[in-house]
């Protein structure tokens, strides 16, 4: 074992797909201090800069004074304190229906979807979904098929084919690492048209699109159709941890029941619920956020046309800048760094092979001196290494 493992990691050393982890030292925002050297950082999921906010800290201090830290048992047993009722009270008022909470996202998606099918039940899944939708789904032990990244008429094609009992389509609201929006109403008409349900992570719409942030349906006028199941999580935009999911009040009772990630893990603190409920007051009122963050985009769209890499069109927090190769993204990201900037190089698996690329995460907190910064310093390393920029 120990040698297999050995030569698996010298592989990835080869390949350029060695990860390494960076220790932060510092309150989660743009300007912080890493490895002990302050950085300028575009790598976190915090789109309205909430992750600092005093508010949520404040909360949070004042239920741990309250209720402790741990809480004992999972949520059917004793661990269901009364900062998790207010936080799924809260979640309902602002979403419109009840909603059920998880421990993270990735736990509440390999709990939901073998609780919504099984064998007899086939489920259709974007090729782009994130990884906890792809395990997810492979635990249901439904047939699963893949369609073509945002390809309806592929999508269409395989319902069509499809005689499952029940049908499930699974798709990001945003995906992950190109920052574009799955094309809702067209996935809807097909859900109407052959009878299934949408499993929507909305993991990263949640806080950023829609009336009062509600997330992705909303932007696209389809809120709270019965169709839609939202997961929504509280690690991005709402600045905390956690994840919530909120459908119809017979699904609900329905995942309370057989969402084994919720039955059998113990709840998570509860001064973590008190801050989401802080966040959540925030959230709702935060248009002023929400268009800044759309200014940064807009900079980064314009500022980033004449850089001789490949800025994808998101009109989303996630700006994906693909560079290629393995071993040209990490030389990139490693320029930056020197500069001061921390971009993240995301490389396979994570995103297709050839597609290796910086993943920009924009923040209400960022200024547009900032984006300005980072477009000067990749304008200068291209500058200075026209080789590895015409190889782009």
């Amino acid at each position: 074992m120990f040698e297999r493992f050995s030569e698996g990691l010298a592989a990835l050393t080869r390949e350029h797909r060695r990860r390494h982890r960076r220790i932060v030292q510092s309150s989660q925002q743009p300007h912080l201090t890493v490895d002990g050297v302050a950085k300028l950082s575009f790598c976190s999921n915090d789109y309205l800069g909430l992750a600092a906010h005093p508010a949520l800290a404040a909360a949070a201090c004042e239920a741990l004074s309250a209720s402790g830290l741990g809480t004992g048992a999972s949520h059917l047993v004793s661990g269901h304190h009364l900062w998790h009722e207010r936080l799924e009270e809260a979640l309902a008022s602002w979403l419109g229906r009840p909603c059920l909470t998880f421990a993270t996202g990735y736990t509440a998606s390999v709990g939901i979807i073998p609780a919504l099918v099984d064998r007899a039940d086939a489920i259709f899944m974007d090729k782009l979904n994130h990884a906890s939708l792809n395990d997810g789904c492979l635990l249901s032990r439904a047939s699963t098929h893949r369609f073509r990244h945002n390809d309806t008429e592929h999508l269409r094609q395989l319902l069509e084919k499809s005689d499952a009992r029940q049908k499930l389509i699974v798709v990001d609201g945003i995906f992950s690492m190109d920052g574009d929006m799955t094309p809702l109403p067209a996935i809807l008409a097909l859900a109407e048209a052959f009878d299934a349900w949408i499993y929507l992570d909305d993991a990263h719409g949640i806080g950023v699109l829609g009336e009062q942030g509600r997330g992705t349906a909303s932007h696209f006028g389809l809120h709270n159709h019965p169709r839609l199941i939202q997961l929504v999580t509280f690690g991005k935009a709402a600045g905390s941890q956690g994840a919530a999911v909120c459908a119809e009040p017979v699904v609900i009772d329905w995942l309370m029941h057989h969402a084994r990630s919720h039955i059998f893990t113990t709840a998570a603190p509860a001064l973590l619920a008190a801050s989401l409920c802080a966040s959540i007051d925030i959230m709702q009122q935060a248009d002023d956020r929400r268009a800044h963050l759309q200014a940064l985009i807009a900079r980064w769209q314009e500022g980033s046309r004449g850089l001789p890499w490949a800025a994808l069109p998101s009109q989303t927090p996630i700006q994906g800048l693909v560079i290629g190769s393995n071993e040209d993204t990490l030389a990139l990201a490693n320029a930056l760094w020197q500069d001061g900037i921390w971009v993240p190089a995301i490389r396979p698996p994570t995103v297709p092979e050839g597609t290796a690329r910086l993943r920009i995460s924009l923040s209400a907190s960022h200024t547009l001196a900032d984006v300005d910064e980072l477009l000067v310093s990749l304008t200068r390393i291209a500058q200075s290494h026209p080789t590895q920029a015409s190889m782009a």
